[in-house]
């Protein structure tokens, strides 16, 4: 028995059915079955981080719209949307005082020592204010937003993707907007008497291309609802173009829309779709326009 087992095995091994690797065909064929399963994968995964992006983004503006309504109740007053004396204002580096109301509601969001450290009597620009003015904070910035402007400059200024809502259709920062944030604004709920459930508090924008700051009031801090239109993903937002007294308006890098905050602090997703006298009369806090729950 042995020795028939040798020969049998000896048979087995010279057997032209013995292989010991793939083929190129089948090499081929299993390439193409793993291209088509990743390409499959790929999607997917691409859409579950950028839902985590978004989710992040409007915790950020839900912590964003909780500070500004602490400072309300503390000052019993929303914060100024731009501190200047002078208007209307110009979207120019130096061209005013130019405090913006990101930096009155510091303290709110864990930024106690930022705000210590600023110098509200002088300008936004000013080299007292140099170091806050660069200090990068995450709360300001929207996770799906691959710009850095500001980041790598010199000198270095810290930007935000967020806007206060200071008018509903283009014209200047002045003293009678009809936002909830434009220049020595100081709004009370009170004064919003469309309803803070009606009223659009702070939105997401494009990025701060101009480098003016979170700690400039201006239009790298403040938007208008003039429009609301999608630019292609990673293109340069047209406010290169605008003129020192041309603002601009929301957007945003997520698909479909972006995230708005109301005045009474609940965090909504705005489309792109969205009707546009629908959102300038969210806009308006006293137009006195009824505004349906279907936005």
């Amino acid at each position: 028995p042995q020795h028939h087992l040798s020969i049998l095995r000896l048979l087995i091994e010279q057997s032209p059915m013995k292989r010991n690797a793939f083929t190129l065909v089948e090499l081929l064929v299993v390439i193409a079955i793993i291209g088509i399963l990743v390409g499959l994968l790929l999607p997917a995964v691409q859409a579950a981080r950028e839902a985590a992006r978004r989710m992040s983004c409007s915790n950020n503006m839900v912590q964003i719209s909780l500070a500004a309504h602490h400072y309300e109740f503390t000052m019993e007053h929303l914060p100024d949307g731009v501190t200047d004396p002078v208007g209307p204002i110009r979207n120019e580096a130096g061209a005013g005082q130019h405090i913006g109301w990101m930096a009155h509601i510091l303290p709110y969001i864990e930024q106690q020592r930022a705000f210590a450290m600023l110098d509200l009597s002088k300008s936004a620009y000013s080299n007292e204010n140099a170091e806050v003015r660069a200090h990068s904070i995450g709360t300001y910035r929207c996770p799906s937003n691959p710009t850095t402007y500001g980041h790598y400059t010199e000198p270095k200024v810290g930007t935000s993707d967020y806007a206060g809502c200071y008018n509903d259709v283009e014209i200047p920062i002045d003293d009678d907007n009809h936002g909830v944030f434009f220049r020595n604004s100081s709004i009370r709920f009170a004064q919003i008497t469309d309803g803070t459930t009606n009223t659009l508090m702070i939105g997401e924008t494009l990025g701060d291309i101009d480098r003016l700051g979170w700690l400039s009031g201006t239009r790298a801090t403040l938007r208008n609802t003039e429009s609301f239109k999608r630019g292609r993903d990673f293109e340069v937002p047209t406010e290169q173009d605008l003129g020192a007294l041309q603002v601009g308006v929301f957007d945003s890098y997520h698909q479909g829309g972006g995230n708005f905050a109301m005045a009474d602090g609940a965090v909504v997703f705005l489309t792109h779709s969205i009707d546009p006298e629908l959102l300038r009369n969210l806009a308006n806090r006293a137009d006195g326009n009824l505004i349906g729950d279907d936005y």
